[in-house]
């Protein structure tokens, strides 16, 4: 994993980026232009702009009454190929059914892009109250459990560059973090293979997670247990999801100890 710097961004791509993820998390089927303006932060002209350029490639679509746009037609080649090349969610299925249905709680295979993550595969074990998460949602990078397990998987010189940033949720809100505090849980995540929120993300929410490395050795993502069951099964359940992450890695060409 690398963390780009934000002076190499261009923001025009930027901007357009930000734009199609905002209508991928749209809880409705369409947004107006001035709904995309107040989300993204960008000026009414910039927005119909580039939704314009994207409509012409087909990323996004606008409707009839020309009021309302949303993703178009031309994302699903591009979302194939992915599924295609990588078949990572694919080989986490089992895994994740495994975990949730033990522990009663929601399995995630969560996949790095920079400075965030995204769940990529789920399973939420068939419980009738649960946690449920969107294939697809993105949490940031540094977002509890999760965050941590990433953190300590980082070289020393990437850690770094990860905690010079303005917005670290290791500990939930930015306020909390306590930067001596993760110091000595990335210590003890290094000796464990996974690490715990209880509740501090959300009350009455606990989560384990364990990092899942590429074939080049560094972390590409993670496998994270959520739900509403006690802290003591959490601890319970962290030697069993390093345990599926450690596999996941083998089974993509890592070469974990």
């Amino acid at each position: 994993m690398k963390l780009t710097e934000d002076k190499y961004m261009v923001p025009a791509v930027e901007q357009a980026a930000r734009v199609l993820f905002c209508l991928a998390g749209s809880s409705s089927s369409q947004m107006t232009l001035l709904e995309i303006c107040s989300l993204v932060g960008i000026h009414k002209s910039k927005a119909y702009s580039i939704l314009e350029t994207l409509q012409k490639f087909g990323l996004v679509q606008r409707f009839s009454d020309r009021k309302g746009y949303a993703l178009g037609p031309g994302l699903i080649a591009l979302s194939r190929k992915v599924l295609d090349d990588f078949n990572a969610p694919r080989m986490a299925e089992p895994l994740l059914e495994e975990l949730a249905t033990k522990f009663g709680g929601t399995a995630t295979l969560g996949l790095i892009s920079d400075r965030m993550v995204f769940v990529a595969a789920k399973n939420e074990g068939g419980v009738d109250i649960g946690v449920t998460l969107r294939v697809g949602h993105r949490f940031p990078l540094t977002y509890g459990s999760h965050g941590k397990v990433i953190a300590a998987s980082l070289p020393e010189q990437e850690l770094e560059l990860l905690l010079k940033g303005n917005k670290l949720y290791f500990h939930g809100s930015v306020e909390k973090f306590d930067r001596r505090r993760l110091a000595e849980e990335l210590v003890q995540c290094r000796r464990d293979g996974f690490a715990l929120d209880l509740g501090e993300m959300k009350p009455g929410l606990n989560s384990v997670a364990a990092a899942v490395f590429g074939p080049g050795q560094t972390p590409i993502g993670y496998i994270a247990l959520i739900g509403l069951f006690s802290g003591a099964a959490a601890h319970e359940a962290g030697p069993l999801v390093a345990k599926a992450a450690k596999t996941l890695s083998l089974q993509l060409g890592s070469r974990v100890e």
